[in-house]
Formats: C-alpha cells, sequence, structure tokens
C-alpha cells in the first residue's frame, strides 16, 4: 500500500528535526555533560539541588550546541571533502546555512538566559566564553591556521567540569581548574589518534593537522608525549588531597592504558591504531570522571587535623 500524503509529510518532518538534532553534535555535548555534572558532584560533599543540576546543565548542553551548529555551518565547505562528515546536514543541503544561524542564536540565548536567571552569572559568563573559544577562535581561526590548533583551542572544550562547579559554588576553585587542565591535556592525544586516523581526508580538505604539516612520526611522538604530561596531570587530584588513594589507583591503570596505546601508535603498523587509540581516549576520560565521583562518595579525604 502507498505512502498517503501526510504520511510522507510526517516521515520528512521527522527526518528534518533529525538533521537538526545532528547540528547540536549530541554524542559530544554527552560526554561535556558528564564531566559537567560530575564537576557540579565535586563540588559539594553532598547532593547537587536538583534545580542547579537540571537548569545548570540544560543551559550548558543548549550552549554546547549553539557552538556545534556553528561548527555545522563554518566547515560546511570542508566537511563535503571528508568522507566522517561529508554527509551532515547543513554540508548537504538538508538545512539551510540561514536556518542554522538561527537555530544557534535561539539555542544560545536560551541557555545563556537559564544560567544567568536560574543559576548564576559567573557561569553564564564562562559558558559565553567557552562557546565564542569552540565555534569562533578555534573553528573559524585556528583550526584552519596552526597544527597547534587543537592544542590552543582545546581549552574551549576544557571548560564543562569548571563551569558544572561554578553553577554550584558561583566560584572558580583551584580544584575545578586541575579538572579543566586534565581534559585540556588529555586533548591532543585524543584529537591527534583521530587525525593520523584520518590524515588523507584533512589533507584533501586543506586543514593543517598536526600529521598533515609535520608528518605522521612526528605526531606519534606528541601523542605519547602529551600522554605522558597528561598522565603526570591526572596524579595532581591526589597530590593535593581532593581524591584519595581510590582515585589514585584508577588514574593510574586507565593512565597506563592509554600509555600503551600511545607507544603502540609508535612501534604498530595496524592501519587502525589510530581509530582504537581515539576510541580508547574516550573511554578513558569517561571512566577517569566516574573514578572521581565514585573516590568523592565513597572514600573522601579526611581533613588535616592541626597542628
Amino acid at each position: 500500500m502507498s505512502e498517503t500524503r501526510e504520511e510522507i509529510v510526517q516521515e520528512a518532518l521527522r527526518n528534518h528535526w533529525r538533521d537538526y538534532y545532528e547540528l547540536t553534535k549530541p554524542t559530544v555535548v554527552m560526554l561535556m555533560l558528564l564531566t559537567s555534572v560530575i564537576g557540579m558532584l565535586l563540588a559539594t560533599p553532598g547532593m547537587v539541588p536538583i534545580d542547579i543540576l537540571l537548569l545548570g546543565n540544560l543551559g550548558i548542553a543548549l550552549c554546547a550546541g549553539s557552538a556545534a551548529t556553528v561548527n555545522h555551518l563554518v566547515d560546511r565547505h570542508i566537511d563535503l571533502k571528508m568522507a566522517r562528515t561529508f554527509n551532515r546536514p547543513v554540508a548537504m543541503g538538508r538545512v539551510a546555512p540561514v536556518n542554522a544561524i538561527l537555530f544557534s542564536t535561539v539555542l544560545g540565548a536560551a541557555g545563556l538566559t537559564i544560567l544567568l536567571v536560574w543559576v548564576n552569572a559567573i557561569t553564564a559568563w564562562l559558558t559565553l566564553a567557552s562557546l565564542v573559544g569552540y565555534a569562533f577562535v578555534y573553528t573559524l581561526f585556528l583550526k584552519r591556521t596552526t597544527p597547534q590548533n587543537i592544542v590552543i583551542g582545546g581549552l574551549a572544550g576544557a571548560a564543562p567540569p569548571l563551569l558544572g562547579w561554578t553553577a554550584v559554588t558561583g566560584e572558580v576553585h583551584g580544584h575545578a581548574l586541575l579538572l579543566v587542565l586534565i581534559i585540556f591535556a588529555w586533548t591532543p592525544p585524543h584529537f591527534w589518534a583521530l587525525a593520523v586516523h584520518k590524515k588523507a581526508e584533512y589533507a584533501n580538505a586543506e586543514i593543517p593537522m598536526l600529521p598533515v604539516t609535520h608528518g605522521e612520526q612526528y605526531t606519534k611522538l606528541h601523542i605519547l608525549l602529551y600522554t605522558i604530561i597528561m598522565f603526570i596531570v591526572t596524579m595532581l587530584p591526589f597530590v593535593t588531597r581532593m581524591l584519595n588513594t581510590f582515585y589514585l589507583l584508577g588514574a593510574v591503570v586507565l593512565g597506563l592504558g592509554f600509555l600503551y596505546y600511545a607507544v603502540m601508535m609508535m612501534v604498530s603498523k595496524r592501519p587502525s591504531i589510530g581509530m582504537d587509540t581515539f576510541k580508547y581516549s574516550i573511554v578513558y576520560l569517561m571512566a577517569l570522571f566516574v573514578v572521581m565521583l565514585i573516590d568523592h562518595y565513597y572514600f573522601p579525604i579526611q581533613p588535616l587535623m592541626p597542628a
């Protein structure tokens, strides 16, 4: 039986909204929200107020979706040259550029309004800075001009745990900055592993990623070096008595796993090693933050006794 006109229209509308949902890069936003939620939970010994938990993360998610939409819009011509991205909604014309601009504006305005009205101003302004950093400084400028793009631009993507922390406390704390530092150090080996795997596509798109400008071996060496830096940085929450021994053990085990993949990037000829490392890096970050949460609630640091 042939479809009715109404069924065809409904199916088209469903597909259209899927395109707008894809513009927000939901998988990336979910990972950001995980670190934001854990940033909130680490900021307090008890439970986060439910309104802050829900509205804070909603505002952060809307702003992140706004920045992701700008990325789709700005990169639409580049996306057509890469197998990983050629079918994106704006690149393929399923969403018009002007509609993407309006969608991004609505998401960003709604997110910032929620944060300003129901959370606090410092979280709103830091979120705005992160949005501008990713959508404009990184996407429009750094990505196209320097092989250090992901190192410099990674700061914007490292902000969610700080945003979660400030949403609860209303202040920037050193422990929150440690969480930012961990993600900042994690970003280069995470993204360069993908860039090695997709080197030909980045070269075709004329994006100066490190393996394109300096070669694969140079990039693999820097993946190893940054992984060592990241491993050292992940020890700091234990050294500063932010977290306890359970976290230390988890960070060491997970970090050794990352180091294994970084070394294999140097010595293995397996074509999939770059993508395997990239996939592990995502699991690594999620697991590390979950370990933080378990340590925070089940193995809390006891306050030092006064002399």
